[in-house]
């Protein structure tokens, strides 16, 4: 993985003017966070070659921050010269390198414009105003711009990217080397041997996750066991009823925001949960909700692959 780390005396991991990004918080509730300490400075990968026969990019606009994990993973992070989103858009876990680009806003100046000096935008269906923005201020001179259909299917929104970028080769053999090594991964650890369950705390409900969220995903390429309730694409919102659906021989939380901390904090102190058999012999752990559920791609995949591995040694371990 390619870029080295950035972070102050204290350890804790900030951008290059000094803004911390991130804290190191070990404990959720009674569950170890996994990789706790992760160096977020390590996410985005090497540089890949450019098509044959193709132009390189090397100045890139992005209108909507979903794309960054592509060319985080695509080694494109250093060519990324501006967002054209709100402030704070950029998700954390891409590290400092892609935290620092100027986040530009929805209806950037001309001068802001010509200070990127794109030769490529990117945008998609959902962020076209943003582009339109970028257009009219009449500073994008020659540089191309294209629309990335996005689409449920991660892998496919990542090869779309790698495609609008001219590396077509690259992202086949970007995925291809990470499906392989997912593969292998489950095969070693005797994936399938081991039921992992899905819980996710939100501000609403506990959700029992099913096989359609992004972490679920990755277990599934893996090879990792799910526990029968949890074989289903959606995820269900845990009841009195359904309550032990959620104990496996290892369980994953997650909690989304604020809300999600607190219930997480409640439901895992009720005799309730503590009576299951995985809280009982200690094998609850908890999983970044922001890689794990909400920002699906190439380099969030990496990290939730890392977790994986972690968890199901942490697994074997204690048998």
């Amino acid at each position: 993985m390619g870029l080295s780390a950035c972070t102050a005396d204290d350890d804790v991991l900030r951008t290059p003017d000094g803004s911390i990004i991130s804290t190191t918080t070990t404990k959720f509730a009674e569950a170890n966070i996994v990789n706790a300490g992760r160096d977020y400075g390590r996410t985005c990968l090497a540089p890949t070659p450019v098509d044959a026969g193709r132009q390189d990019v090397t100045r890139i606009v992005v209108t909507d921050p979903a794309l960054l994990d592509a060319l985080c993973a695509l080694g494109l992070g250093p060519s990324v010269r501006a967002v054209a989103a709100p402030q704070g858009s950029v998700p954390a876990y891409l590290g400092p390198q892609l935290a620092s680009v100027p986040a530009i806003g929805d209806a950037p100046t001309a001068d802001q414009v010509t200070q990127a000096r794109p030769d490529l935008v990117l945008t998609t269906s959902a962020t076209s105003a943003r582009a339109d923005a970028l257009t009219a201020t009449g500073a994008l001179g020659s540089a191309r711009v294209t629309r990335v259909e996005t689409s449920p299917d991660w892998q496919k929104t990542f090869q779309a990217v790698a495609t609008a970028t001219n590396r077509s080769t690259a992202g086949r053999d970007r995925l291809a080397e990470f499906v392989a090594e997912a593969t292998r991964v489950g095969r070693v650890m005797d994936a399938p041997h081991t039921q992992v369950s899905l819980v996710r705390f939100t501000p609403d409900d506990t959700m029992i996750e099913g096989t359609s969220s992004f972490g679920a995903q990755i277990m599934s390429i893996v090879g990792v066991g799910r526990p029968a309730a949890q074989r289903v694409p959606d995820a269900v919102a845990q009841t009195s009823a359904n309550f032990t659906d959620a104990d496996a021989d290892l369980i994953l939380v997650s909690h989304e925001g604020d809300g999600g901390f607190s219930r997480g904090h409640d439901v895992m102190s009720t005799d309730e949960w503590l009576n299951m058999g995985a809280p009982t012999w200690k094998r609850v752990e908890a999983v970044d909700d922001s890689v794990w559920y909400t920002q699906p791609g190439l380099a969030s995949a990496w990290l939730v692959l890392n977790d994986i591995k972690v968890c199901l040694n942490s697994s074997s371990a204690g048998e």
